[in-house]
């Protein structure tokens, strides 16, 4: 392993060794306290252009599985076709694995996806210097490599559509998984699915309920398309870059409001995570970038007005500011531990969100109940 080191923009060092791919990197520096999931966190596009620091100790004990692709074009184990996340920063990497599904170390995957990894790094320092200054970019350095190609001037964080960046390019569709449901052999339904990011699991949980989804760009006008229920799908960066993603749920949201002054039948939509916050976004609400964000396993929020409490899977630095929500609008969950919001709902049409995971891959699935309601009402 060659020496390397973790600058954050504030001066401040850390060292370590690299076991990962060997080049300069810059991204913004964030934590994540779940124990496990690295494969599936590694995999999301809401890493985009973020260096992910694990606070559990020991990372790499049960390497990663292989990568393969169902029927329907969606990998088996990950959560999208590549590595996201700048790079990973762990305390202990365990060169030795052992699981009945791996078929490499975390080492080799990272040198084959060409993204570095640091070990030896006081990880709960860092993270306590994360939380009390927030999060910051930061430069990875590998001694010996050279650092032409890494740019100390790159943009901030928050000044990039990553959306436009992990988010498809044409529309694609995936059939659904059971059509049990359809005892009059009608057509299945269909959902327009906005990819801003999107989590295979995510496109798992409607396709193993019986619907067809129909995945469209980013700033794709799906208003043109038929359809029987929107979906708003994570996706990394600050949704102010999203302009256009907003406009198009604006359009919906109207068209369907029109419905229901007519007595019309309104068709429901759901959103998770940066999905929450761009219907808030259409709602007239305002977004603002929390200190140090959400990213773990054990997140506890609350459905507002009852005493039901779930601990969800998180991943998000950004969250709606629930007193600039429309009078139409109110909160669905808030979170626990900070108070901030974590859904929104229409007081009378059926749109709801969650700034949490449900289908939390990995994590907890207390909430996957939010796919059946999203389901029932197509």
């Amino acid at each position: 392993m060659n020496k390397a080191k973790l600058v954050l923009e504030n001066g401040v060092c850390f060292d370590g060794w690299s076991f990962g791919h060997e080049k300069p990197v810059v991204g913004e520096v964030v934590f994540n306290t779940a124990m496990m999931g690295y494969p599936e966190s590694l995999t999301d596009p809401s890493y985009a252009g973020q260096i992910m620091v694990l606070t559990y100790p020991l990372v790499g004990n049960y390497g990663v599985p292989e990568f393969s692709i169902e029927d329907n074009g969606i990998a088996t184990f990950m959560e999208s076709e590549k590595i996201h996340a700048q790079a990973i920063v762990v305390s202990d990497y365990s060169t030795e694995y052992s699981h009945w599904n791996a078929k490499e170390s975390l080492a080799e995957w990272l040198k084959r996806e060409k993204v570095p990894g640091i070990t030896g790094i006081d990880t709960r320092e860092l993270t306590k210097i994360l939380r009390e200054k927030g999060v910051m970019m930061g430069r990875i350095e590998i001694e010996g490599v050279a650092e032409e190609g890494c740019d100390d001037n790159a943009a901030a964080y928050g000044d990039v559509n990553w959306v436009a960046k992990v988010s498809c390019n044409e529309i694609l569709r995936y059939k659904p998984t059971t059509t049990a449901h359809q005892a009059d052999n009608s057509e299945c339904k269909k959902v327009v699915l906005v990819d801003c990011g999107v989590k295979n699991n995510i496109i798992r949980c409607l396709i193993n309920r019986g619907v067809e989804v129909i995945r469209v760009p980013w700033d794709y006008d799906f208003n043109q398309l038929s359809f029987d229920g929107l979906f708003l799908a994570n996706g990394p960066g600050d949704p102010d870059t999203a302009v256009a993603t907003v406009e198009n749920i604006k359009k919906f949201l109207e068209a369907e409001d029109k419905k229901t002054k007519k007595g019309g039948k309104v068709r429901p939509v759901c959103g998770i995570c940066m999905g929450n916050q761009l219907l808030a976004k259409a709602a007239g609400a305002e977004i603002y970038k929390l200190k140090y964000g959400h990213r773990s396993h054990n997140q506890p929020v609350r459905m507002v007005n009852t005493t039901r409490c779930f601990i969800t899977s998180q991943n998000h630095g950004y969250a709606v500011n629930a007193q600039t929500l429309g009078k139409d609008w109110e909160e669905l969950f808030v979170n626990m531990n900070d108070g901030s919001n974590e859904g929104i709902r229409h007081k009378t049409n059926p749109w709801f969100s969650s700034q949490f995971h449900p289908e939390a891959a990995s994590g907890p699935v207390d909430t996957e109940f939010m796919f059946d309601d999203f389901v029932n009402l197509l």
